[in-house]
Formats: structure tokens, sequence, C-alpha cells
């Protein structure tokens, strides 16, 4: 207790500090706090990637499964730091949306091109498996790729994965592909149960409760499943002959690689690994840490390693690459609880949800529009995240032709794929193609140090 009041003394901000143990009660209530900012955003990316790939609803089932499970190992190997591996913060592990529209159209192209449904979940997961490698070996190399990849860049990429991510938030809020196929997709059914997911959303953000604010899509997800049950519109086909249990089985569809689709992959998960750093080092602010020295370079590179590692983890199991989530960030302001010992009750809950196969096929039955409704809104939070990156440096006309040509020639390939379809492999996705653009003009056009930044306060934009 005299340890606790002394942190509190010293950061009047934090109930429990980073090493303080809470009492069972306040780490379990903490620990839930947490998963309602993630759950969501945990279970959609395999929830999105299976509906646009068509899976069969048992592959899907597991896929969101697995992400709770690597999720909850991933968490308990950032909170713990083992040796090198680990920030030994609280670092909640999560599904990395930035490989969601890369899925989705690489997997596209595979089926175009014959390839079974096993064959290409396989090949998508082991493409997934040796590009986590790349952020193992980044995490050497933080020093020298912070000089290549600036908010800039990083801001452009965040922005085109969220604009990129609409087309399939609105897809869905319009009723979702199976609408498309049998004629009903916009109808008044749809739209109008997407809108009220959509409208209580929110309403719950503009509330003043911090804790209401975070719960708003959880909420508007709960209440639109009612109402698509009283409008017949869930299927409960997909509980039925469950086994009690899943077991995480490797590589369970196989394995097989594709240079091609690799690339692209290799490029995003290089990418990712900015992402990863600016939530590192806003988890070091919150808590209480230092943001510069050696202690907080061997958080970043134990961060980045464990993200590359966990990521390895999780492909291998048949769940999407995983990354330390930012949503975590805002609940340790809100509760005040930076402890990291917080983070292994939330690794065991996860793990226990994901090994139950009852959990991940629930989920298989929120219907398009539900989905939709909350996607709409949360793809573009992820396009404002990248603006709010772009501009926190300041903009200069540099920085602004740069994400401008970025910008418009990563949009274009998505509004027009077959534009490059002479160029290599990595310009015929919008977001590789965005995200190159931005890192060779980065390197190419000169500085000037004479002219002003145009400063922007993003600070209102967190509440």
């Amino acid at each position: 207790m005299a340890e606790t009041m002394k942190k509190q003394a010293d950061s009047p901000d934090l109930v429990y500090g980073l090493e303080d143990r809470p009492p069972f009660g306040n780490a379990l209530l903490s620990a839930v706090t947490h998963l309602l900012a993630i759950f969501v955003p945990m279970i959609t990316p395999a929830l999105i990637v299976g509906g646009a790939l068509e899976l069969p609803v048992e592959m899907t089932a597991y896929l969101v499964s697995m992400a709770m499970v690597a999720s909850g190992v991933g968490t308990y190997l950032q909170v713990n730091r083992f040796g090198p591996v680990g920030s030994g913060m609280l670092s909640i592990q999560s599904v990395n949306f930035s490989f969601v529209t890369v899925m989705i159209a690489l997997g596209a192209g595979m089926k175009e091109g014959g390839l079974t449904k096993d064959a290409m979940i396989s090949t998508l997961l082991g493409v997934s498996f040796v590009g986590a490698f790349l952020v193992c070996f980044s995490a050497w190399l933080l020093p020298y790729l912070k000089k290549v990849i600036t908010p800039t860049v990083s801001g452009v990429v965040v922005m085109l994965i969220g604009l990129s991510l609409v087309h399939v938030g609105i897809t869905d809020f319009g009723g979702g592909f199976g609408a498309k196929a049998d004629g009903t997709f916009g109808s008044m059914e749809n739209l109008g149960l997407a809108s009220l997911v959509l409208l209580i959303v929110l309403i719950f953000n503009c509330m003043k409760n911090p804790l209401l604010r975070m719960s708003g899509i959880a909420v508007g997800l709960i209440v639109g499943y009612i109402v698509a049950l009283f409008l017949g519109k869930v299927d409960f086909s997909a509980l039925q002959n469950l086994p009690p249990v899943t077991l995480p089985v490797p590589f369970k569809y196989g394995f097989a690689f594709d240079w091609h689709a690799f690339v692209v992959a290799g490029a995003i998960f290089l990418l990712s690994v900015f992402e990863a750093v600016g939530d590192l080092t806003a988890t070091a602010m919150v808590s209480d840490q230092p943001i510069e020295g050696e202690e907080y370079t061997k958080r970043l590179r134990g961060g980045v390693l464990a993200d590359g590692l966990v990521s390895v983890i999780a492909t291998a199991l048949g769940s999407l690459p995983l990354t330390t989530f930012a949503q975590n960030n805002g609940v340790i302001q809100m509760t005040g609880v930076a402890s990291r010992h917080v983070g292994k009750y939330i690794a065991m809950i996860l793990v226990l949800l994901g090994l139950f196969p009852v959990v991940g096929r629930a989920f298989t039955t929120i219907p398009s529009p539900v989905l939709g409704g909350a996607m709409v809104l949360m793809f573009g939070l992820i396009a404002i995240a990248g603006v709010r990156i772009l501009v926190s440096h300041g903009i200069r006309r540099r920085e602004a032709v740069i994400a401008a040509t970025s910008v418009g020639l990563g949009l274009g390939v998505a509004f027009e794929p077959e534009v490059f379809k002479n160029l290599p492999v990595l310009f015929q996705n919008s977001i590789s193609a965005g995200g190159i653009t931005a890192v060779l003009l980065n390197l190419v056009l000169p500085e000037d140090k004479t002219e002003a930044a145009v400063k922007f306060d993003t600070d209102h934009l967190e509440h």
C-alpha cells in the first residue's frame, strides 16, 4: 500500500504504476475494461476477411477463435518481458487491421487463379508467417528505419488503410456480399439496421462518461443483433454440432507460399513496425515511463520483437497477424491503471474465450448490416488517425506534396486496380503503392528548413 501511495504521489494520474500489483477485484475490473476496448476490433478482421473471401463458416470461426488465443499469448509475452522479448508494459496484442485489405485483395486474386479455399488461406497465412520474421529483424534496425519512414510516411499509410477499408464497411452496410447475390443489397431493411447501429455508436460517443464512450461499439452491435433477431436475419445453424473445445492446430490448413503475395505483405509488415513504435511510445508516456534513453530503446526493441514473434505464432495457429493496440492507451489514461500485471488477467481471459468454439461461431452469426453500421465509423476513424499522425509534426509544402502524391496514387489503384498491371506487384495494391511512393518521395525530395511548418492542435481529436 505504501508503495502504491508513493507511486500516486509521484504521478497523480496513475492509481497503479507499472510494477504495482492491484488487488484481484481491481485487476479483473481493469482487465474487462481493456477487453471492452479491443474485443470488437480484435474479432472484426477475421469476420471481414472471411466474409469478403466467402470462406466457410467453420473456417471463419476458427480464425476468430485463434485471434483470441494468439492475442492472449501475445499479451502475456509483452507484459512479462522475457529477456529481450516484450515491452514490459501494459501492451495489449490484437489483430492488425493493416492486413485486412491486403489479405482480401491477395485472396481474391488467388480465387480467380482457381485455388481452393484451403489452399488460399494456407497461402495467405504462410506468407504472413514468413513476413512476420521481417518484423523481428526490423526490431534491431529501428534507429536506421526511423530516418526513412517519418510521421508523413506513417500517416499516409494509416490513412490509406482506413480509406481502403471503407469500401468493405459500406458493402456490409448495404447487406454484404450475400445480399448482392440475392438482390437485397441496399434494401431499406438493411440500411435501417445498419443506420440504427451507427446512430447508437454516435450517441454513446457523445457521452461524457469515458466508459460509456468506449463501450459504444459493443452496445451498438448488441442492440443491432437483437433487432436483427426480431427481423429474422440471424442464422443459428452455424452453432449446431459444435465440439466442446477448439484446440489450436499448427498449420491446420497446410502451409503454402507465394513470392508475389509475400512482396506485398512484406511491405505492409515493414510499414506496420512504425505504427507499433508510435503505440509503444504512447504506452510509455501514459504509464509514466521515459520516452528517450536506453530503457526506452530497450522497450521499443522488445515490443517490436514481441510483435514479430507473436505474429509468427498467430499465423502458425491460424490467426491473422497481430500488433500492439493503440486503444488501450486511452483505457490506461481513463482508469489510471498502468500495471503490467493486469495484462496477465487479459491474456488468460482471451485464451479461455478462444478455446471454446461457441464463442467464435457466435460472432459469425452477426448479420452484415449490423457489422457494417459499426465498421463504417471504425474505418473512418482509422483514416482520421492517419491524418493526426500526418499533421502531428506540422505540414510544410514538401510534406503536403508527399502526402498528396502518395494518397492520390494509392486511392487511384483502389479505384482502378488495372492501372499498374504492367508494374511490379507492389504497385498493384493501394496501401503498398501509396506507402512505397511516400517512402521514395521522402528520400528524394529535398528539405526546405527555412519554410515554417503549419502546425495543428490535434489534442481535441482525442476526445
